[in-house]
């Protein structure tokens, strides 16, 4: 009979398997069998401030049907140069922006089936804080008509009241954590995890009537603006564990 000798080496790693798996075992044993937490409360609270819209953004489009592409294109591309030369006179960063938009070219379709002519559509976005200066260009640009108006609020202007907003909606919190706690029969409350958001209103869109009578205006005009007010919201959500039961 033949006699094999397990190496100290092997047989130390098997002994370390063994109580890695051992470990995990009792870990798993133990999370199964902990009790839940007592005495944790979820809840959220949210503080809002109204501030004045600052931003205007104007979108110009122009449209275009012919028989031939080319014709169509070129008539794009003469009404937004038109429209581009006189927005760019009173461009200023963050004051008066200026960016070309949708370009588009597409056949039409006869009934029957078969291409007999072309449209197309160009679009030119103006934007930004001074809206005096972008109201009165409306005015001046006479290539392209208004298709769009909107609304919104700058990064800067949320900014400012960011910190009060946040703090507002962090002394809710709190507030609503201890009056709980002290209703259920605890003396207070610690966070236990807690999350902190800020929402700002984005562009929106003038009222559709508004407009109406907006775009009615002569050409040579200003826009009537009339900015209102966008609200900034924080919201702090989470957990707290209320303590020493009275």
């Amino acid at each position: 009979m033949k006699l094999e000798i397990a190496r100290p080496a092997a047989k130390m790693r098997g002994l370390a398997l063994l109580a890695a798996t051992c470990g995990l075992a009792l870990q798993a044993h133990a999370q199964a069998v902990m009790p839940a937490p007592q005495g944790v409360l979820s809840l959220n609270a949210s503080a809002s401030v109204e501030v004045t819209k600052d931003l205007l953004s104007i979108t110009f489009t122009a449209s275009r049907d012919g028989n031939d592409a080319g014709t169509v294109q070129s008539q794009l591309k003469q009404a937004l140069d038109a429209a581009l030369a006189e927005a760019r006179k009173v461009a200023r960063p963050q004051q008066v922006e200026v960016q070309t938009g949708n370009f588009s070219l597409y056949p039409r379709y006869a009934p029957k089936g078969g291409i007999n002519g072309w449209q197309g559509t160009a679009e030119l976005v103006v934007q930004g804080r001074d809206m005096a200066a972008i109201s009165q260009l409306a005015g001046r640009i006479q290539s392209m008509a208004i298709g769009r108006v909107a609304y919104g609020l700058s990064r800067e202007a949320s900014q400012k009241v960011e910190a009060e907003v946040t703090a507002q909606a962090i002394q809710r919190f709190q507030a609503q954590a201890a009056e709980i706690a002290r209703q259920f029969g605890y003396q207070g409350a610690t966070v236990r995890e807690v999350n902190v958001q800020t929402n700002e209103p984005g562009m929106v869109p003038m009222a559709a009537k508004a407009y109406m009578r907006a775009a009615a205006a002569p050409m040579d005009e200003a826009l009537p603006v009339e900015a209102g007010k966008g609200t900034v919201t924080a919201t702090v959500s989470g957990t707290v564990q209320m303590t020493q039961m009275k």
